[in-house]
């Protein structure tokens, strides 16, 4: 691709580098109204009366460029992003910039939570040329789509070592004018480039099981000690690492490399409960620290992030039995439905960083919801305000660390952080710990009482099929693991809002979101990947075999729509849209993991279930469609890593014989639940419908049953299975060889 990054770097530096003065945007208009009013996504309508000429991504904005031979400005987004704010209020708010986009250029603006496909493939375009990325993304595309010149941010002015936004706006327009061919040109050149490293990446390699070791060396190498996570500032949850090393902790639990990786996933997960990462009021978690400590988060909320930490601290108290990882993995799932959640039970996308700082006045700021002075504190706590200071860093004149607060936002602001421990503060005060913990209880109820009278942060509601799917196993293994019937009403009641809202039964497709009514836009690889996981999650915690029923069905849509038969693995798109102009395969677990990863999982779990190994080898080839890039960068697929090691092993059926509600398979099932087994799966031989459908393609489990009256645990390993018992004893002593 050199030629790819040589045109983009080039471009930029042009950029950069000219001496054209910008004049400071004027305040916004309040009389416009463009055709993103007619749209459903919160993002969209945010921009509706920007009195730029918006256009939503489609046929519409791509026949007007081709038309009068402009160039498209594609800006890309989502509703709770700050610095899509900062740009909107400093550029797409201003009459004189709109004034240069509407003359010069056919203006489009996506949603990257809507439309992941568009925003998958420019920005592997930005950061070829960049270097980096990140949103709001902005692209400049000949009228077929073919991009030229990108970026993230522009400010209204020179800054931050960024040209100003009109400067560039007028650049490019003249570029277009006076180097028109060969900016077309150029762009042809740019798609061969992608369409050609995307061809490289499909090529097949055998993975040697050597790569899960040389994974946890590389995490280990970037493992703070002294913070946990991993690198320095900004420091991200990444789940899906958490993922990996509890896994390969499971592998062989007494190495030291084992005890070593679940070290540092507990440690992370301590760190991140106790920073100012965690709405400790609120409950749930922010999108990541600016600094090493876990303290200065950037404040929005991502539904994605709640579901794959509430998962990762479910996990750790499985392995644990520490109260504090199940304290954490409620706080999580107690925010979520009185906060993110409809009233007939999907699950919201996110809420903002951004909020106003009071009601009726203009100003905003990041995390004005959630942050305090010392003296609001201490107004509102009197006598106990000391307790909780001294507990959660209270200080005078603000305690956001040096360097963290950039755009000095938190000045003489306090961002709850737990510096001192219960312990630690218990006896600093002379008290009991239960004395402590009841006066910090008392505290933080009357704070939050406060807190909920604050213009609240604006709320994505659009409910997305991934991001849903992954709540849903969140709630399904807590069920399973905290013994906590609301949560199995709250993942099933979600299911069937998906089943009932995204799905379509006469063509078998899932659509993406729903927002005021189902979206036209089909659902994504990660779509149905999340959803079936969601699925094969909830029929373990339930046994109601209809939730199987429907993974198995959107198994085959994802293989139908997605999966790359010659080479494995998945696109991540259908192909059916040209205007799309790549089909690509995520090839990183990031923020999500990659449908792929968490495809090939799902695949292992149905073959297990199922008895089918047309899927385990369909699983095995997705895995080895990665092999190049697990063996150039082991760690950039820790959710792969998690499927390969399930395919390595002798994936465990553990089937429990006996009617759903009795107590002797409730006996049976409980000690399961205690035990962390990732490679295993869970079913139900219910003597009934269930097992008549499990039994389908597994003759073994067809004559599974009841022995002597009581309900029995049948442990197996490809279906050869030991001799069944009946006590909980003796299963775990089964579980534990």
């Amino acid at each position: 691709m050199t030629s790819l990054f040589r045109f983009g770097i080039l471009a930029l530096t042009w950029l950069v580098t000219s001496t054209h003065t910008v004049a400071e945007p004027t305040p916004p208009a309040s009389e416009h109204t463009n055709r993103l009013a007619h749209e459903k996504s919160p993002y969209l309508l945010q921009h509706a009366h920007n009195p730029v000429d918006w256009y939503p991504w489609g046929e519409d904005a791509f026949a007007k460029a081709r038309r009068e031979n402009k160039p498209i400005f594609l800006s890309v987004g989502y509703s709770t992003c700050h610095w899509c704010h900062v740009m909107a209020h400093e550029s797409f708010e201003s009459e004189e910039v709109a004034a240069v986009m509407n003359r010069e250029f056919v203006n489009i603006k996506v949603d990257r939570e809507e439309r992941p496909d568009v925003d998958r493939v420019y920005m592997t375009f930005v950061q070829a040329t960049t270097g980096g990325g990140g949103w709001p993304m902005s692209v400049w595309l000949t009228p077929d789509l073919k991009p030229f010149v990108g970026g993230t941010y522009f400010p209204p002015e020179d800054r931050y070592g960024q040209p100003g936004f009109k400067k560039v706006l007028e650049r490019i327009a003249a570029a277009w004018k006076d180097n028109h061919d060969k900016i077309v040109e150029q762009g042809g050149k740019i798609v061969a480039a992608l369409r050609e490293s995307q061809s490289v990446a499909a090529v097949r390699g055998k993975i040697d099981p050597a790569i899960l070791d040389a994974a946890y060396e590389q995490i280990a190498r970037s493992y703070d000690p002294k913070e946990g996570g991993f690198g320095s500032a900004p420091k991200f949850p990444r789940p899906v690492t958490l993922n990996f090393l509890t896994r390969f902790y499971a592998r062989n639990p007494n190495s030291e490399s084992g005890k070593q990786a679940l070290e540092m996933a507990l440690f992370t997960l301590r760190k991140m409960a106790a920073g100012g990462m965690h709405d400790h009021l609120g409950g749930g978690f922010h999108r990541y620290s600016v600094d090493r400590y876990w303290h200065v988060p950037h404040f929005e909320k991502m539904l994605y992030d709640q579901a794959q930490l509430a998962t990762a601290y479910v996990d750790a108290f499985q392995i644990t039995q520490d109260r504090q990882f199940e304290s954490v993995a409620r706080d999580i799932l107690d925010y979520v439905p009185r906060d993110m959640t409809s009233k007939e039970g999907g699950f919201f996308s996110a809420e903002d960083a951004d909020s106003l700082s009071e009601h009726g006045k203009p100003e905003h700021g990041e995390g004005a919801f959630y942050v305090w002075t010392k003296k609001e504190i201490d107004a509102a706590l009197g006598d106990a305000a000391e307790i909780f200071d001294f507990h959660y860093g209270v200080q005078s004149h603000g305690n956001a660390p040096e360097g963290s607060d950039l755009q000095d936002e938190f000045r003489g602001k306090n961002i709850l952080i737990e510096r001192h421990t219960i312990a630690e503060t218990a006896k600093q005060f002379k008290k009991s710990e239960d004395e402590v913990r009841q006066s910090l209880e008392r505290s933080r109820d009357k704070l939050s009482a406060i807190r909920t009278k604050r213009p609240r942060p604006h709320l994505d509601d659009k409910i997305i099929a991934a991001w849903n799917g992954l709540m849903i196993s969140a709630y399904a293994r807590a069920a399973q693991v905290l013994d906590e019937p609301r949560y199995l009403e709250i993942a099933t009641r979600a299911a069937k809002f998906l089943r009932a809202n995204l799905y379509d039964e006469k063509s078998k497709l899932l659509f993406r979101n729903y927002r005021d009514g189902r979206s036209a836009v089909e659902g994504f690889a990660d779509d149905y990947a999340f959803v079936v996981q969601g699925l094969l999650d909830l029929y373990e915690a339930s046994f109601d075999v209809e939730w199987l029923k429907f993974a198995t069905q959107l198994q085959e849509t994802q293989d139908r729509l997605f999966l790359d038969a010659k080479n494995g693995g998945y696109f991540t798109t259908s192909g059916k849209d040209a205007s799309v102009l790549l089909r690509m395969k995520d090839d990183n677990d990031s923020a999500e993991p990659a449908a792929s990863s968490v495809a090939a999982l799902n695949l292992l779990r149905l073959a297990q279930i199922r008895g089918e190994r047309e899927m385990e080898d369909r699983a095995r080839k997705t895995i080895d469609a990665f092999g190049p890039t697990l063996s150039h960068f082991a760690s950039a697929m820790p959710q792969m890593l998690v499927a390969l090691d399930f395919s390595l092993s002798k994936p465990r059926q553990i089937v429990i014989a006996g009617k759903k509600d009795v107590p002797s398979t409730k006996a049976l099932v409980t000690e399961v639940r205690r035990h962390f087994l990732p490679k295993a799966v869970l079913l139900l031989a219910d003597g009934a419908e269930g097992q008549e459908y499990l039994g389908e393609r597994n003759e073994a489990i067809r004559g599974m049953s009841m022995l002597n009256g009581k309900s029995a645990a049948y442990v197996c390993e490809n279906f050869t299975c030991k001799t069944p018992v009946t006590e909980s004893n003796q299963l775990a002593d089964l579980l534990n060889f």
